[in-house]
């Protein structure tokens, strides 16, 4: 058994940003970087599964920012490498939440630095940068309320209202030190804000194009690819109604039901499996 787990907890890694390599969230021992383990990000941002959930679905609802998209359309190679993209970003969210102090901080900075160079003119002739404060609030709200949609559907439904309020305020400082402004920092102000930024959306030929490309991504591993397939579906379920219709992904309910209890049969499995991930190995810092 022990083989099993091992092996299974090699390739689910594999998906995520300690692929990379570049961080060490075991050391310095006793920094508890930006948060800290008795912080409620800690507990959201640490279950796998929810978060790749979550993190697919934010990948299809901010393609529907039709500026923020165009930054990522003409400055990533998410085209051709959407599982590097898929891991940039884990790396950033596992950093941020679990690293210590100087490495959250090298990994603000560094992104920082990337936004200033993506600029240029979206399809409709508008500017964009991707260091623009509103852009950077869409990203992050778009990120932030998929996560705790997912860890509510999958992990702990019954996470209080305080609770998830305290998380959207833990997490707006990332936003704000990466240039963000005006971040919602509860439930009720993030849902507010969904509301306002509808009018700014707009599903056309990239948006479908995003989400071609993400569903027809090929598995690392021939082991993982129907996990893949499955996560996607979870992801395309997660998204609010109203995008799903903009995206043309609606599901049927049946099929819905079948991927909700798809997922909650193979969730304990991978958390059994995953001991090593960055939350294991931020609490590993923590304890000396």
């Amino acid at each position: 058994m022990e083989f099993i787990r091992r092996r299974l907890e090699a390739q689910v890694l594999n998906l995520t940003g300690l692929a990379l390599g570049q961080l060490d969230l075991e050391n310095p021992k006793g920094d508890p970087g930006l948060f800290g383990p008795e912080a409620v990000c800690w507990r959201v941002n640490g279950d796998f599964t929810s978060m790749l959930i979550g993190g697919i679905s934010a990948l299809m609802l901010q393609a529907l920012h039709p500026l923020a998209l165009a930054g990522v359309w003409d400055h990533s190679s998410f085209r051709q490498d959407m599982l590097g993209r898929l891991r940039r970003t884990g790396q950033f969210i596992s950093g941020t939440t679990y690293g210590s102090t100087r490495d959250a901080e090298w990994l603000i900075d560094k992104v920082r630095r990337i936004h200033l160079q993506i600029t240029g003119t979206a399809p409709d002739g508008r500017p964009y940068a991707a260091s623009d404060p509103h852009l950077l609030t869409w990203v992050h709200v778009a990120e932030v309320s998929s996560f705790m949609a997912a860890h509510l559907r999958y992990l702990n439904p019954q996470l209080s209202l305080a609770e998830q309020d305290t998380y959207f305020a833990e997490t707006a400082r990332v936003a704000q030190l990466l240039g963000a402004r005006d971040v919602p920092q509860s439930r009720q102000a993030i849902d507010a804000y969904l509301t306002r930024m509808r009018s700014e959306l707009l599903c056309d030929a990239r948006s479908h194009e995003v989400v071609r490309l993400l569903l027809a991504e090929p598995a690392p591993n021939p082991l993982v690819a129907p996990f893949g397939k499955l996560m996607m579906q979870a992801g395309i379920d997660l998204l609010p109604d109203w995008a799903s219709a903009m995206l043309g992904r609606q599901q049927s309910p049946r099929k819905r039901a079948l991927v909700r209890a798809a997922v909650r049969q193979v969730a304990p499995l991978l958390r059994w499996a995953v001991r090593n991930g960055s939350v294991h190995r931020a609490r590993r810092r923590m304890a000396g």
